[in-house]
């Protein structure tokens, strides 16, 4: 994956989000194939800041049922990053 922005999919904005921008933590949607390396470069060519370290939260997607019929089917799976900066900021729109 060389693209960041294949990488990236979005920033997510939460309370939870919120609260740890104060200690320069945000929380990103990362495509599920990503490892920390890359979603590490793509941050720093995407926002031009410097990462410090990423903690990586992989989601299973959850059990819904599909009918009358007691079909069972499955949300899609997510894959979040922490991402914790050491210098800078972004700015969230």
């Amino acid at each position: 994956m060389n693209n960041p922005y294949q990488i990236i999919e979005t920033i997510l904005v939460t309370e939870r989000s919120m609260d740890l921008k104060a200690a320069n933590k945000y929380i990103f949607k990362v495509h599920t194939d990503a490892n920390k390396i890359d979603i590490k470069s793509a941050i720093e060519k995407l926002y031009e800041v410097k990462v410090k370290s990423v903690n990586i939260i992989n989601k299973m997607g959850k059990m819904k049922r599909a009918g009358r019929l007691m079909k069972y089917g499955r949300r899609p799976a997510v894959k979040k990053a922490i991402i914790t900066l050491s210098k800078g900021s972004i700015e969230i729109v």
